[in-house]
C-alpha cells in the first residue's frame, strides 16, 4: 500500500494528477491515498519532496534523477541497436556475478501490464552442464511430441541430434555459450519486453545474446526440464544465450526499408 508522509507534503498535487489509477487525492492540502492500487510507483517517482513510499518495495533501490547518468544520447542510443548481432559464438569466460545482476535488473525494471512485475527469471550458468546434459537425454521424447503438434520442428531436431551424437561440440541448442536464461511470464508480451532490455543491457555490459526459439519449443514440450528450471505450470515466454562473444563485427549490417504507414 502506498504512503504519504504527510508531515513532509507539501500539497502540490503532482502524484494526484498523475496516478493512473485515481488512488489519490488532496485533502485538507495534502495527499492522501483513498484506494488500493496497482502500486506503479509514479506517485514515488514524481514528488518533489520525497514524501512517497511503497513499503512492500525495497525504498532503498529509489533513486533522484540526474540527467548527467539517466539520460541515454539518442544517436549513440541508435547505433547500439544496429550494432548488435545474435551471437552463435562464445569465449570460455562466463558473465560476472554484478554484471548478471544489472543485466537481469534491466529485464527487471521493465514495464508490465497493470505492473503485475510477474517475470520469473531463471539465469543458468554454474548447472548449465546439468541443464544440457538433461535436455539430449529429453529430447527423444520432446521430438515424439513434436512429430504430432510440430513436424517441421520434429525434422529440425533429429537433424541436430544426429549432429550432437557425432561431434558434441555441435550443439544446435546452446552452441557453446556460458549461460542460458529462460523468462517465464503469465503475459508472453511481459516476457519479450524485459528480454528486449535484458539484450541492450547484455551489450552494454560487453555480453552477447542469442533468441532462442528452438529453446522455446523444446521447454514446451518438455515437462521435466520446466520442473527442472523451476517454472512448471509457467508460460515461457522468452528463452536467450548469453555469454562474451568470440566474434568481433566492424559495422552495423543493412536492413529491409521500414514499413511504415505514415497518417
Amino acid at each position: 500500500m502506498v504512503e504519504i508522509k504527510k508531515e513532509i507534503c507539501i500539497g502540490c498535487g503532482a502524484c494526484v494528477r498523475d496516478c493512473p489509477g485515481s488512488a489519490l487525492r488532496l485533502t485538507d492540502e495534502r495527499a492522501e491515498v483513498i484506494r488500493p492500487c496497482i502500486q506503479c510507483g509514479h506517485c514515488v517517482a514524481i514528488c518533489p519532496v520525497n514524501a512517497v513510499a511503497i513499503p512492500e518495495y525495497d525504498m532503498a533501490e529509489v533513486e533522484a534523477y540526474e540527467r548527467g547518468t539517466f539520460a541515454v544520447d539518442p544517436v549513440q542510443y541508435l547505433h547500439a541497436v544496429k550494432f548488435r548481432r545474435s551471437i552463435r559464438n562464445y569465449k570460455d569466460i562466463p558473465l560476472e556475478k554484478d554484471k548478471v545482476q544489472r543485466i537481469l535488473d534491466a529485464g527487471r525494471y521493465t514495464a508490465t501490464a497493470k505492473n503485475q512485475q510477474a517475470c520469473r527469471f531463471v539465469f543458468v550458468q554454474d548447472r548449465l552442464p546439468e541443464f544440457k546434459e538433461l535436455v539430449w537425454k529429453e529430447m527423444p521424447d520432446v521430438i515424439g511430441k513434436l512429430k504430432e503438434t510440430a513436424p517441421d520442428y520434429a525434422r529440425a531436431f533429429e537433424l541436430f541430434c544426429r549432429k550432437y551424437q557425432r561431434n558434441p561440440a555441435e550443439d544446435t541448442f546452446f552452441f557453446n555459450a556460458t549461460s542460458f536464461l529462460a523468462i517465464a511470464s503469465p503475459n508472453p508480451l511481459d516476457g519479450g519486453l524485459a528480454a528486449a532490455n535484458i539484450e541492450n543491457m547484455a551489450a552494454a555490459e560487453g555480453a552477447g545474446a542469442l533468441y532462442s526459439g528452438y529453446m522455446m519449443r523444446v521447454l514446451e514440450e518438455g515437462e521435466a526440464l520446466k520442473a527442472w528450471l523451476g517454472i512448471e505450470g509457467m508460460t515461457v515466454a522468452c528463452c536467450m544465450l548469453l555469454g562474451y562473444p568470440d566474434v568481433r563485427y566492424r559495422r552495423t549490417a543493412p536492413r529491409r526499408k521500414a514499413d511504415i504507414l505514415w497518417k
